[in-house]
């Protein structure tokens, strides 16, 4: 019966600590997905006013 109570004891101590594991990184993924967001929204409004400054491929930049 000792046996089976310790091992009750180590379960709930394991189940505990991941608990706490997938809560910090349920936060973290909370706030990196609000950071990812934000940069969406700005590259958005950049696209839109049309300095997106970033050159692709084989295209020139703008001062040629």
């Amino acid at each position: 019966m000792q046996h089976l109570e310790e091992q009750i004891a180590h379960l709930t101590r394991t189940v505990e600590d991941l608990n706490a594991v997938v809560t910090r990184q349920q936060t973290e993924i909370d706030h990196l997905t609000r950071r990812v967001e934000m940069l969406m929204r700005r590259e958005a409004e950049r696209a839109q006013e049309g300095s997106g400054g970033v050159v692709l491929g084989d295209e020139r930049p703008p001062h040629y």
